[in-house]
C-alpha cells in the first residue's frame, strides 16, 4: 500500500513538474543593431529612451522622437530646432521598455530630473564591445561584416555574443 502511494505520488508530482514546464514562456527580445549609436551601452533591447536634459522621448523600433508642442505630443524622425544646440552624443538616456511612456511623462521629468547634465554615460558608438558593431552606423561595422562574411553563415559574430 505504502509502495503504491509513493508510486502514485511520484507520478503526480511529475505530471505537475512536466505540467509547470510547459507553461513556461521565455521572452527574449533583441534590437541592439537597430539601437541608435548615440544610445546608451548595456541593453539588448530598449523600447524608448527618456533624455531629461530636453524632456524628449525616443522610440527606438521607429526611430521617431516624441516631444510636447502647445499641449500637443509631436512624433517626429528629428528634433526641433529649438534643440539645435543639444548634443545627443552627451546627453544622458534613460531606457524606459513600457508602452507610451510619454503618457506619463511627468513622473519621469521627476524621477529623473537628477541626470540633467549628466554626461557619463557611455554610447554605442564609443563602445568596443563587437555586439554593437552590427549597427550599421557603428565606426567598427564593416569588421562585424568582415566577420559575417567569413563565417558563412549571416548567424552569431564568432565571439560567443549572440545579436
Amino acid at each position: 500500500m505504502k509502495k503504491t502511494i509513493l508510486i502514485a505520488a511520484l507520478l503526480l508530482g511529475g505530471f505537475m513538474f512536466q505540467n509547470a514546464q510547459a507553461q513556461v514562456h521565455v521572452d527574449v527580445r533583441f534590437n541592439v543593431g537597430t539601437q541608435p549609436v548615440w544610445g546608451p551601452v548595456g541593453y539588448d533591447y530598449v523600447d524608448y529612451y527618456y533624455m531629461p536634459d530636453i524632456d524628449v522621448f525616443y522610440n527606438v523600433p521607429r526611430h521617431q522622437y516624441i516631444y510636447l508642442q502647445s499641449g500637443h505630443w509631436i512624433f517626429a524622425s528629428s528634433l526641433p530646432s529649438r534643440y539645435h544646440n543639444y548634443d545627443i552624443n552627451r546627453g544622458y538616456k534613460v531606457v524606459v521598455n513600457e508602452p507610451t511612456p510619454y503618457r506619463n511623462a511627468a513622473v519621469y521629468r521627476t524621477k529623473y530630473a537628477g541626470y540633467r547634465n549628466n554626461h557619463g554615460q557611455e554610447i554605442i558608438r564609443n563602445s568596443h564591445d563587437s555586439r554593437y558593431w552590427e549597427n550599421k552606423n557603428h565606426p567598427e561595422h564593416n569588421k562585424w561584416k568582415a566577420n559575417q562574411n567569413n563565417n558563412g553563415n549571416g548567424h552569431g559574430n564568432g565571439n560567443g555574443h549572440k545579436n
